[in-house]
């Protein structure tokens, strides 16, 4: 173990991935350094993720494998979601915990560390918590860090944090409270700094993209905010949206998607069903004369299917077995999927959450009823994205390379209808350079993946 090192593991979604990214550049200015052996390091921390029961359990499990290995000496932090909202619940599954640092306040981790190792002489040191519970997630005391994940020529770039959405399955307002939006001039000194840095595409995300700027007072927040990256990084190759909220893409989104090529004609939004009554139950947008309206105009005019391929991509998520759900309406949601065709869906099963708006109706669906619905929601939705899939056979996608298997001479990468981690993959034969941009021909496909060769 050496002194002034730290490893740190993130769980969850890439938003959690940006903070802790942001952590390490905080206790690397402070003159640590990071180490990617635990046992080599001082100091411990967990980001964590509580968003849901199995997530939970996961990032108890990383806890105390890493507490179980912890020497004299040693600090363990949970850090994130997890700490934020059942902190007394981590002191109890893990007792060897020293600290605990909330979401809305990641950026004062040198002080928990600095804080922490003066109390680890104590003979029997308390756990420190720091969760102050009306702390906004984005503040302006970050310090000089990038609110950014870089991955490969990739790179998630945060522009808000938290949701003002009324959705009774989700704990994320009781997690990281309401919206609050970075200021624009941030993230567009970001991006540029990205893309001198060689980043070849930028994903910007949020709880829900869509709501960027309200709270600066600002109409059409996200759209304002990707003509000014376009203006400020014109030669950026892909600009990617993530997280928008039904109800809230407007004409100028459309508009501004459709006309700057930066911005790939990808868009993910969640709708969660398909049933009106089902929705006024989840306290989600209902009006699906909206959805039906909506991406019809957006498949209008963004990017129409032309010989390169570039047809809109949309990406949604659904629930299954939500509380009163019934055969009925589970079948709405199946002939509104045949009807509308997504090419990326994906999907859950309800998750009882304590604290939420959806409490008081429990969980009567039962688990065997949510299982069997979801496996027929995704056999139907293998089914339509095969269909999309081979559509593309034939035809020249541009394909950013991620990887390379040097012994079957196979390329892998993504194109602009594929989002990292969630969406699939290109396997391309023959060599190319990781992080490059090259045209591809597809010659086969798989319910989520392409085949094709270099041209």
């Amino acid at each position: 173990m050496k002194d002034n090192t730290f490893h740190l593991v993130s769980l969850g979604c890439a938003k959690n991935t940006v903070d802790s990214d942001s952590m390490a550049q905080l206790l690397l200015q402070d003159g640590y350094s990071a180490s990617e052996d635990p046992a080599l390091a001082d100091v411990l921390i967990v980001n964590t993720c509580g968003f849901i029961a199995p997530s939970r359990d996961e990032s108890i499990a990383v806890l105390n494998e890493l507490a179980e290995e912890k020497v004299e000496g040693q600090l363990l932090i949970a850090a994130g979601c997890l700490s934020q909202r059942f902190s007394e619940m981590v002191a109890r599954e893990v007792p060897a915990i020293d600290g605990m640092l909330g979401t809305r306040r990641w950026m004062d981790i040198v002080t928990v560390v600095n804080k922490l190792r003066k109390m680890r002489n104590s003979y029997h040191p308390e756990v420190l918590y720091h969760l102050p519970e009306n702390a906004e997630t984005v503040g302006k005391d970050e310090g000089d860090v990038l609110r950014a994940n870089v991955f490969g020529s990739s790179a998630y770039l945060k522009i808000a944090d938290g949701c003002r959405r009324p959705c009774a399955f989700c704990s994320i307002p009781l997690i990281k409270g309401t919206t609050v939006s970075r200021p624009l001039e941030d993230i567009v000194e970001e991006a540029e700094i990205l893309y001198e840095n060689g980043i070849r595409e930028i994903i910007l995300i949020a709880q829900d993209s869509t709501d960027y700027g309200r709270d600066l007072g600002m109409k059409d927040g996200l759209a304002i905010l990707l003509e000014e990256i376009v203006k400020a990084v014109p030669d950026i190759d892909w600009i990617r949206v993530m997280y928008a909220f039904p109800g809230y893409v407007t004409d100028r989104l459309i508009d501004v998607m459709a006309e700057n090529s930066q911005i790939l004609p990808y868009l993910d939004i969640p709708l969660q069903h398909a049933s009106p009554a089902m929705l006024k139950r989840m306290k989600r947008p209902s009006n699906m004369e909206w959805v039906h309206k909506t991406l019809a105009k957006m498949r209008e005019r963004i990017n129409p299917l032309t010989s390169s391929g570039q047809a809109l991509t949309i990406r949604t998520t659904f629930i299954v077995g939500y509380p009163g759900e019934t055969e009925e309406e589970f079948q709405t949601l199946l002939d509104f999927m045949e009807e509308m065709r997504f090419d990326r869906v994906g999907a859950f099963q309800f998750s009882f959450e304590a604290g939420t708006a959806s409490e008081a109706l429990g969980d009567p669906v039962p688990k065997e009823v949510k299982e069997e619905r979801w496996e027929r929601l995704m056999e139907l939705q293998q089914n339509i994205s095969l269909q999309i899939n081979q559509s593309y056979v034939g035809k020249t996608l541009d394909i950013l390379i991620e990887g390379y298997d040097e012994e079957q001479n196979i390329a892998i990468g993504r194109s602009y209808r594929d989002a990292p981690e969630i969406d699939g993959m290109v396997f391309i034969e023959g060599s190319a350079e990781v992080g490059e941009i090259v045209p591809a021909k597809i010659t086969g496909a798989m319910a989520y993946d392409l085949t094709a060769v270099l041209i």
